[in-house]
C-alpha cells in the first residue's frame, strides 16, 4: 500500500515538475483576438465562444456516463434485494 502511494505521487510530481512549451493558440488566433479587442470587433466574442463550447463536452460526457453507470448499477441493487426479499406485504 506504501510503494503504491509513493508510486503514485512521483507520477504526479514528475508529471507536474516537466511541463512542455507550448502555444495556447495559434498565431492566426492570436492575432485576431489581440486585433479584436483593440477595434470592436466581435471576432474576439465567437473565439471565447468557441473555447467555452469545447471545455464543455468532456464535462458534459461524464455526466452523461455517470448517470448511465448510476442507473445500472441501481437497477443491479434493486435487482439483488428483490432476489433477497421476494415479496414483503405489510
Amino acid at each position: 500500500m506504501k510503494k503504491k502511494a509513493i508510486f503514485i505521487l512521483f507520477v504526479l510530481v514528475i508529471t507536474f515538475a516537466v511541463s512542455a512549451n507550448v502555444n495556447a493558440q495559434c498565431s492566426m488566433c492570436t492575432i485576431n483576438a489581440e486585433q479584436g479587442v483593440k477595434n470592436g470587433n466581435t471576432q474576439t466574442a465567437g473565439l471565447n465562444t468557441g473555447v467555452l463550447y469545447l471545455l464543455s463536452l468532456p464535462y458534459l460526457m461524464a455526466v452523461i456516463v455517470g448517470v448511465v453507470w448510476y442507473k445500472k448499477y441501481r437497477k443491479k441493487n434493486i435487482q439483488l434485494n428483490m432476489k433477497k426479499e421476494p415479496f414483503n406485504l405489510n
